[in-house]
């Protein structure tokens, strides 16, 4: 959690400053997309590399393979990521068309409930009455605070097509790093590979480090987190490609 002076909180929580704050429209944040789809694709396309460097193929066996999950991998992933964005809105509008046929067909038992969402919040008396009638007398306010209250469902939320164009943009042009070596013919495919290592390595670490800032924890933390996660999946990859070159004799292609 982000540390704030005692004056900037002050600043923030004077009453012209919330009543801004407040009526500001909801801003929806796509960094959990950025980030998810930079850390899958890096993972994922150093894990080919990985792979074919563990089972001995040549550096433009690896650079096909690894170009091919990238498009392949991250459309897949974009697609999921919208599929997923859009159920949840669709849950979201049939839960407000349930609300809204309970409050035409039983609005006292509607009322009811209401009431005692915030009887559980400690209101009694003519003060429960009074929100009790404000919210029922607006049905959209109505609607929205039964949503939130009784659904659990927050206001603000992502636009499918976005987030999947976020999520696939951050894969391809993060998960093309460990690839770069692999354009240069010129390098062997162990120096190649150990090339790769580095800017995944250095990938993995920036990627862990902006997710730290952004969420208001340690860089360094969530840098070496991310780092070991993409390791250890690498490592994994290069040891089943090594296993599979020594089981089946193949490699050198």
């Amino acid at each position: 959690m982000r540390r704030t002076s005692h004056e900037d909180l002050s600043g923030q929580h004077r009453p012209a400053a919330i009543r801004a704050r407040l009526g500001a429209p909801y801003r929806t944040e796509y960094v959990s997309d950025a980030v998810l789809g930079a850390i899958d694709g890096c993972v994922t396309t150093f894990a080919v590399v990985s792979g074919a460097a563990g089972a001995g193929f040549p550096g433009r066996v690896a650079l096909i393979l690894g170009l091919a999950n990238l498009i392949a991998d991250g459309f897949s992933m974009a697609v999921s990521n919208y599929q997923s964005i859009r159920a949840q809105q669709e849950f979201v509008e049939e839960a407000r068309r349930t609300e809204e046929f309970h409050i035409d067909h039983i609005p006292e038992g509607e009322r009811e409930e209401i009431r005692q969402i915030f009887q559980g919040k400690g209101f009694v008396g003519p003060v429960l009455e009074q929100i009790v009638n404000t919210i029922s007398s607006d049905r959209r306010l109505w609607v929205d605070t039964m949503l939130t209250e009784e659904w659990g469902m927050q206001k603000a939320g992502h636009r499918p097509l976005r987030s999947a164009a976020v999520t696939f943009l951050a894969f391809v042009m993060v998960g093309s790093v460990p690839l770069l070596p692999m354009l240069d013919s010129g390098l062997g495919l162990q120096r190649q590979f150990q090339i790769g290592i580095g800017l995944a390595g250095l990938t993995f670490f920036v990627i862990g480090m902006v997710k730290g800032i952004v969420m208001g924890r340690s860089a360094l933390r969530a840098g070496l987190s991310t780092l070991l996660t993409g390791g250890a999946a690498a490592g994994l990859a290069f040891l089943v490609g090594y296993l599979l070159r020594s089981a089946f004799g193949v490699g050198g292609i």
